[in-house]
This record gives C-alpha cells, sequence and structure tokens, in this order.
C-alpha cells in the first residue's frame, strides 16, 4: 500500500524527490498513511476541491479492504 501511494504521489508533484511516506500500524486491522510533499506541491496532490485526495483514498480502501484492513490516508502541508 505504501509503494502504491507514493508512486502515485510521485507522477503528480513537480519534485517527486519530496515525497515521502511513513506507515503506522495503530491495530492490527488498520494501517495508517502519512504522505508528506513539499510545501510547492502540496495543492497538486490535494486538487481541486480535494477530488484527487479524495480518489487516493479510495484506492487506497480498496487495496486494504482486499487484505481485510482499513486505511487511512493523511496528507500534510
Amino acid at each position: 500500500m505504501k509503494e502504491f501511494v507514493e508512486f502515485i504521489a510521485k507522477h503528480l508533484v513537480d519534485h517527486p524527490d519530496g515525497v515521502s511516506i511513513d506507515e503506522s500500524v495503530p491495530n492490527e486491522n488498520t494501517v495508517e498513511l502519512v504522505l508528506k510533499v513539499s510545501a510547492d506541491d502540496v495543492g497538486k496532490v490535494i486538487g481541486k476541491q480535494g477530488k484527487t485526495a479524495q480518489a487516493m483514498r479510495t484506492l487506497l480502501t480498496a487495496i486494504a479492504a482486499k487484505d481485510g484492513k482499513r486505511a487511512i490516508l493523511k496528507i500534510l502541508d
């Protein structure tokens, strides 16, 4: 899951080297991903009215559901 979100984020931004993802597991059924991008690229990852971020969350939810888990994506500014 981490690699998937990283792949998408790196292709959306102008500075792919500024993309980093921290993964934590609060409990056995939940995975929390924290996406950090450079300040110039935050708008590109979030998208107009949050549509890009919502699409990434939807895809991540589908991938996590295959494993019987719940995924949370947070985007830091």
